[in-house]
């Protein structure tokens, strides 16, 4: 059989270009000079630079008036520079501080006297901290739902990286099922799936990968053991990669053997779960009635109710991106209205303690006529990828 992912072009420097705009409205909207963006996936997002967190301040401030100026040790500079102002990266003024410095009074000073600044809400306590010293802390403003309200509504372009990614995996998921074997053991059933992914394109292979054989599968983030697969174990795969940033994250529940008949129940209940989930997402509706539909058909069936087991420990869904977890989330609470261009996970797990636990994750987008699955749905227990059908 022979795969072929879906294409998918890479975000450019004029897609990010385009972000900053909408940003820089945003700010100015809500009269605020700039927002400071933390070494996290909206810097990423914003910009292009991809930086990793550490102890130093490492950023961009992102002005009203669409200016981008970079923060960074001085030791940086030429790394910074060499990063920005290229084909995928904005380039922008780069401020530097050195080790006896604050990069704080840095960031302060080239805001001015009274100025609001918005703070990424992934940023570090410490970066706060460090602001409200060098200014008023009355003048640094949650930068989150600025965010969350641009990152959550994905492009095209964004959507069609999510699609690369997620049929990258399913496939890993349909080559893991057929390749288990007997007293294999949960490592290295993570080291095929990491290898596999890389085979296929994802970037640096499995970016998380949890196997759970057996009773291991009550436990939704697996167990901590190195079990060995036996003949009727139960089998939970969850497991994810990168396409240039953007996030898959799939779930399969199936039997290495014979299911028995409790099995087969309850794995029919969460299939018709997340089926009733999907259905729930409408545009306009808000994203707690999608939970309350997942959870609503478990309760009637005699599960729970809420997050009592045997039933649905978590929510039934959250929000992908940049971000494996991103808001707004499918959960009681979550009062955001769903609008074309957001994406989720559909993932009303249940668990059955001492026994075992079932997942099915699949993930879909909200187009402007409703939800659009990313990949195929689990077709059924016995032939979970369709493959007989």
């Amino acid at each position: 059989m022979t795969f072929i992912a879906p294409a998918a072009s890479p975000i450019t420097v004029e897609d990010r270009h385009a972000r900053i705009r909408v940003l820089a409205e945003a700010l100015k909207a809500q009269g605020l000079t700039a927002m400071l963006l933390g070494p996290t996936n909206s810097l990423r997002y914003y910009t292009g630079l991809d930086w990793h967190p550490s102890e130093r301040l490492t950023g961009a401030l992102v002005h009203a008036d669409g200016r981008v100026q970079y923060v960074c040790p001085r030791f940086e500079l030429d790394k910074i520079a060499g990063i920005t102002g290229n084909d995928y990266a904005v380039a922008g003024e780069i401020l530097t501080w050195e080790e006896e410095e604050s990069p704080y009074a840095l960031v302060a000073s080239a805001l001015g006297g009274a100025d609001l600044l918005a703070v990424d809400d992934q940023a570090a306590t410490f970066i706060w901290l460090g602001l409200a010293k060098a200014m008023d802390h009355a003048r640094l403003v949650d930068g989150g739902p600025i965010i969350v309200a641009q990152r959550s509504l994905k492009s095209a372009t964004e959507i069609a990286l999510l699609s690369r990614a997620k049929a990258i995996t399913l496939e890993v998921q349909r080559r893991t099922r057929h390749w288990l074997k007997e007293g294999v053991l949960t490592s290295q059933v993570k080291q095929f799936i990491d290898a596999e992914h890389r085979k296929l394109g994802g970037e640096g292979g499995s970016w998380f990968c949890l196997v759970s054989f057996g009773d291991d599968t009550c436990l939704p983030h697996g167990g901590e053991g190195d079990r060995a697969l036996k003949v009727d174990d139960v089998v939970l795969i969850d497991t994810g990669t990168l396409v240039d940033g953007y996030h898959s994250d799939i779930t399969r529940t199936y039997v290495f053997g014979q299911p028995s008949d409790e099995f087969r129940r309850v794995w029919d209940h969460e299939k018709q779960a997340q089926a009733l989930a999907f259905d729930a997402a409408r545009i306009g509706a808000e994203c707690q009635s999608v939970d309350a539909a997942a959870r609503d058909y478990l309760t009637g069936q005699g599960y729970g109710p809420d997050y009592a087991l045997p039933g649905l420990p978590h929510r039934t869904g959250h929000g992908i991106g940049l971000d494996i977890h991103e808001a707004p989330n499918l959960v009681r609470g979550d009062a955001t209205v769903l609008q074309a261009g957001m994406c989720f996970s559909n993932e009303p797990m249940l668990v059955i303690p001492g026994k075992f636990g079932i997942r099915l994750e699949d993930h879909f987008y909200m187009s402007d006529a409703g939800p659009v699955w990313f990949t195929e749905p689990s077709h059924s227990l016995d032939d979970p990828f369709g493959e007989n059908a």
